[in-house]
Formats: C-alpha cells, sequence, structure tokens
C-alpha cells in the first residue's frame, strides 16, 4: 500500500487528578508534565492513510513542547513518508525510516526531529500489523495479551496527608504498584505507609539533585523498600554518578531522557541503571524501542518502558510491554478524563490486549474535533492547514 496523506493533530484534553483542593493558577512548574499546574494536557498525534483506506496512528512527544514538534513533522520529517509504501513486512518500510533518519541527522540525534520520526514509526508499525491481520503485541512477536499496568500519579506539592489519599485511592482502583512524582521524605514515607505490605512503590523525582544531594536522599529512603528511584540526578546524562548511586541499594530508573538508543549502550555499558525506561515517542517509536530491548537483553537490564501518554503512544506502549518478560507493566497516567481520547480503552491495574489488528483501538472523533487546537495534512499534493 502506498501513504497518501499524513495527517498532524494537536490536542488538550481536560483531566482532574482528584485533588481536594485547586492548585495555585501559577505556570512555575508547569513545563513538567505531572505538574499541579496543569489542567489540560496536550498530545501531538499523526494518521498516516494509505490508498486503500487504511488508517494508522502515531503519537510524537510531546506536552508543551508540541509547537515545535508539530513544525518538525510538517516541513521536516512528514514529507519523506508521504507517497512510500508499507506492507505487513516492517522491512518494507525500513529503507524510508533510515533515510529520513541519515537525512535529518544534522539538526540532532533527539529532540522534536526524533520524536516526530517516533510518531510516524508508530503509526507505520500499526498500518502493518493492521496489514498482516495481526494485532500489534502479536505483530512485535509478543505473548502475555494480559499486561499489569501501574498508576502514575501527579504531584500533589510533597503534601503527605494528601499524598497518602492519592495512594490509596489508586490502589483501591485495583493497581498493585504505584509511581509518585515527589521528591520530599515525609510525602514518599506517607505513601509508603498507607499501603499494603504488599504493594509496589516507586518515585520519579525529575532530576533535581546533585549527586552528594542524591545520596542522601536515596539513602534516607532505604527502609521504605522503594522499587525503584527514578532520575535523581542533574544533568539527567550523568551516566557515572548514576552508576555510583546504585551501590545505595535502591534500584536506579532512567531512560525516557536519553539521547538516542546510542545513549542507552552507554548507560548498560557503564552499569548505570537497574530499570531502562525509553519513550516510545521519544526514542524512535516502536523501532528504537525493539533496539533498545536488544540492548538491554544483552546486558542483563530490566526494561520498564516510560509512557506519561494518553495517545497513540501509550498504545503502542501497551503492545510493546506485551513483547517483555514479567515484570515489565504498563505506566499509566492516573488522571480522570471527562471524556478519554479512548473511550474503550481500561485504565486498570491489569487489561486484556484485543485482538483487533493494529493498535487496536480508535479515537473518539467527536474529542478529536472538540479538544483540536492545530492541524495540518500533507498529501501527495502538498500541504494544507
Amino acid at each position: 500500500m502506498k501513504i497518501v496523506s499524513l495527517d498532524i493533530l494537536r490536542l488538550a484534553l481536560p483531566f482532574h487528578a482528584g485533588r481536594s483542593e485547586d492548585p495555585s493558577s501559577s505556570d512555575e512548574a508547569a513545563y513538567n508534565a505531572a505538574s499541579p499546574q496543569l489542567k489540560r494536557m496536550e498530545t501531538l498525534l499523526v494518521r498516516l492513510t494509505t490508498d486503500q483506506g487504511l488508517q494508522g496512528w502515531g503519537e510524537a512527544f510531546g506536552h508543551l513542547l508540541n509547537p515545535v514538534s508539530f513544525t518538525a513533522l510538517q516541513h521536516l520529517v512528514g514529507p519523506f513518508f508521504v507517497g512510500a509504501e508499507v506492507t505487513a513486512d516492517p522491512d518494507s518500510f525500513a529503507a524510508t525510516r533510515l533515510a529520513a533518519d541519515r537525512a535529518l541527522h544534522a539538526f540532532g540525534r533527539t529532540g522534536p526531529v526524533l520524536y516526530a520520526l517516533s510518531a510516524i514509526d508508530i503509526a507505520l508499525w500499526d498500518l502493518s500489523a493492521q496489514i498482516a491481520g495481526q494485532p500489534l503485541y502479536r505483530h512485535l512477536g509478543g505473548q502475555r495479551r494480559r499486561i499489569e499496568a501501574y498508576a502514575s500519579l501527579v504531584s500533589y506539592g510533597n503534601q503527605p496527608a494528601e499524598v497518602a489519599r492519592q495512594v490509596q485511592r489508586a490502589h483501591a482502583a485495583g493497581y498493585r504498584r504505584i509511581k509518585l512524582h515527589e521528591t520530599e521524605f515525609p510525602a514518599i514515607q506517607a505513601a509508603r505507609q498507607a499501603l499494603t505490605d504488599d504493594a509496589g512503590l516507586m518515585v520519579d523525582v525529575n532530576c533535581p539533585w546533585n549527586f552528594s544531594e542524591a545520596g542522601q536522599r536515596i539513602e534516607a529512603c532505604r527502609d521504605l523498600q522503594l522499587d525503584w528511584f527514578e532520575e535523581p540526578l542533574w544533568p539527567p546524562d550523568d551516566i557515572g554518578g548514576l552508576a555510583r548511586l546504585r551501590r545505595h541499594g535502591t534500584p536506579i530508573a532512567a531512560g525516557e531522557n536519553a539521547s538516542g538508543v546510542e545513549a542507552f549502550h552507554q548507560h548498560f555499558l557503564q552499569g548505570a541503571i537497574d530499570i531502562a525506561q525509553p519513550s516510545v515517542a521519544k526514542i524512535g517509536g516502536i523501532t528504537g524501542m525493539r533496539e533498545v530491548f536488544a540492548l538491554a537483553a544483552t546486558h542483563g537490564v530490566r526494561v520498564m518502558p516510560h509512557c506519561f501518554y494518553y495517545g497513540a503512544g501509550m498504545l503502542a506502549t501497551a503492545h510493546l510491554v506485551a513483547s517483555l518478560p514479567d515484570p515489565a507493566a504498563l505506566e499509566t497516567p492516573f488522571l480522570q478524563w471527562p471524556r478519554p481520547l479512548y473511550p474503550d480503552f481500561p485504565f486498570a491495574g491489569e487489561l486484556t490486549l484485543p485482538e483487533t489488528p493494529g493498535l487496536g483501538y480508535l479515537p473518539d472523533p467527536a474529542v478529536l474535533r472538540e479538544h483540536q487546537i492545530d492541524s495540518c495534512s500533507l498529501t501527495l499534493d502538498g500541504a494544507r492547514p
């Protein structure tokens, strides 16, 4: 089949996070998608349409960077793929994918250009699985149709009582593992005390500390038996520092901000992380994820994909998790959507992937229409807004 059009859709969906009080209207911390300041979450979707009417969906990173990724899709990356061929064999689009990657390498091996390539790569795999008549997880060689999901909470401002209430709410909803976005010991301790002993607890601190501070914080949390400490260091690419922090005994997770597949290779070579967290909308799509998976297996590193998304990137990550061994699980934002993008997607502690070919879910056309804030189409005849 030939790709005859590429649509770029920028959305912003309202959500709420069950807070007892509304956060301040300040935008000071809104660059982090887990910020308590945000009341709408953006996504950037792509839709590839073939000459036989099939549609494949992808998602680019992301969030407040979307205007830049949108421009990269429209002017740099997208034109490579309009007119390209795709079949049930992923090798059918590998040459076009590689040609775009090589032609655009001078613009950086990460950032908006790679995010744009990630979105298109996801959509190409979706199409390939549909043509093959297989759900994507099976097209990827996965066998686990039923997978676990863990709840990824937004920040609750390091307020111990509120954090305790929220983790209990997530646990009552059926999540056996919960991830915080808090940085202070009292809030993390309150979460641990609010949960049963068999519940898993992880902490993502978003790169706030130098090496000395990080070591002290991790040591203070040693008795809390955290499943992992995520991105404790600034800068996030201090690979040697991460390797030394592992000596404190709490597993170290990182990777959503890694600069491409090669950066993961360096993390593995230097023994920097216990858990690798590639992000499908940032690392080069499903193709990039599979490269990281293979490297991680070679070095004996566990993979737990990063996924603070609600679009095609979330769906693709679910299928990728099904191609990994236990205890890999799907990270899902613990948010309530007045109107979700995928009304049939089961936000729960466990989910069964559909047997529908491809990603398995289609976005609600009304949600696309009502919450769209920008769009563009690339066709064989050229671009149109």
